[in-house]
């Protein structure tokens, strides 16, 4: 699957379980994807590249500063939360005018395989062994009160100092991350939601953007039809 394909922007509800006919249950997460508006349409000739400017959500006026309102006056489209690019072929660009909206079934379908983005939960302030899934140390036979720090972190005289990027304690949490390859496994049409087979990172109500797998997007099956050979 191409890395250029179209996305739909939204927030994570929560999590729910599906059962199937035959009883079995699959943990699935919701998401919004409810709403998506087009913004700008970029192309070529004008911006040096081809993408199209979606926008998620719904923002005060009193929150909008002056230059983003005028942008999004001239699309007539309301203030969301969150703008995002994607990078489309001008061809698939040309399907899509500011201000139109995007329903969630343009994009997806049950079955896909998608890549979802979003902001991991913060854990404050961590320990080497939590934050780099270290293993700890001895917990008996010697060791005395060391049993979950990171041991030395330098060298010897030679060179005498601690290499920057030293993997340390510090902030844990709160960085962009990406879950790959989370199965579609049914898509409603009339509330935008996206209910996927698995975890999502962020927490609920965080915003997430949902693309096609970029790597294991299943392949669709091709039956080879044996010609009959003729008769001599």
């Amino acid at each position: 699957m191409s890395l250029s394909s179209l996305g739909l922007l939204g927030r994570k509800v929560g999590m729910m379980r599906l059962f199937t006919d035959d009883g079995d249950a699959v943990p699935v997460t919701v998401l919004d994807v409810s709403n998506n508006r087009v913004t700008q349409v970029k192309n070529q000739d004008t911006d040096g590249y081809v993408a199209l400017q979606v926008t998620f959500g719904s923002r005060r006026t009193s929150r909008v500063t002056k230059p983003q309102a005028g942008h999004l006056a001239k699309a007539g489209v309301e203030a969301g939360e969150i703008i995002r690019e994607f990078r489309l072929d001008a061809e698939a660009a040309a399907k899509y005018k500011a201000g139109a909206a995007i329903p969630v079934q343009d994009v997806f379908s049950a079955g896909q395989l998608v890549d979802v983005q979003g902001t991991s939960i913060g854990k404050g302030f961590t320990g080497t062994i939590r934050r780099h899934n270290f293993s700890s140390q001895r917990a008996s036979h010697g060791n005395s009160r060391s049993h979950n720090v990171p041991g030395s972190i330098s060298m010897a005289q030679d060179p005498g100092r601690v290499f920057p990027g030293k993997r340390m304690s510090g902030h844990m949490g709160d960085v962009t991350c990406t879950t790959q390859n989370l199965d579609v496994v049914r898509v409603d049409e009339t509330r935008g939601l996206l209910l996927v087979k698995g975890a999502v990172p962020g927490a609920k109500n965080g915003f997430v953007t949902v693309r096609l797998a970029a790597k294991g997007q299943p392949k669709p099956v091709q039956v080879q039809a044996k010609a009959e050979k003729g008769k001599k």
